[in-house]
């Protein structure tokens, strides 16, 4: 059982958005000798040539891979476990995000007057008439119409629904 506890506290210690971070602050400072150190897949005489002048530190950096930096084993595990951190951190976020996508507007507040930004008018027409005007003006918002009875049409509203998508 203490097996599966540990597996879970990896889990999530892996799919962090801090343990991404930094991830991928290691795969930019493990492509730093890509950069600065002759690599094999590009010109092995340049390799071949700081071996032999610098015998000691070039047997070292051959053995720790820095002259084929982009197809070594740590530089692949650094981008393997960046790429499994970051689907596992972003799966549950976008089927959340999916969520809350399909989701309709909540009703209209029962008392209109607690809310910090409120209006009463009086327009001309029927509620129906009024609504479809009112509905016709909240063109990019997420609405809902709906018929109470007695005269009485409700319309909620919400913008902003893509607003997370963004953090994605």
């Amino acid at each position: 059982m203490w097996v599966l506890g540990r597996l879970r506290a990896g889990w999530r210690a892996l799919t962090s958005m801090g343990t991404a971070l930094v991830l991928l602050f290691l795969l930019a400072l493990g492509a730093v000798p890509g950069a600065l150190l002759p690599q094999r897949s590009l010109n092995e005489s340049k390799v071949d040539g700081y071996l032999r002048e610098n015998p000691v530190l070039g047997k070292v950096f051959d053995r720790l891979q820095l002259f084929d930096v982009f197809s070594s084993f740590w530089f692949t595990a650094i981008y393997a476990l960046l790429f499994i951190s970051l689907v596992g951190c972003l799966t549950p976020r976008i089927v959340e995000h999916m969520r809350s996508l399909r989701a309709v507007p909540v009703p209209v507040p029962r008392n209109l007057a607690r809310l910090p930004k409120h209006a009463e008018v009086t327009l001309a027409g029927t509620p129906e008439q009024v609504a479809e005007r009112i509905s016709g003006g909240l063109r990019g918002w997420r609405r809902v119409t709906r018929d109470t009875g007695g005269g009485v049409v409700e319309i909620s509203a919400e913008k902003g629904y893509l607003r997370e998508f963004g953090n994605i």
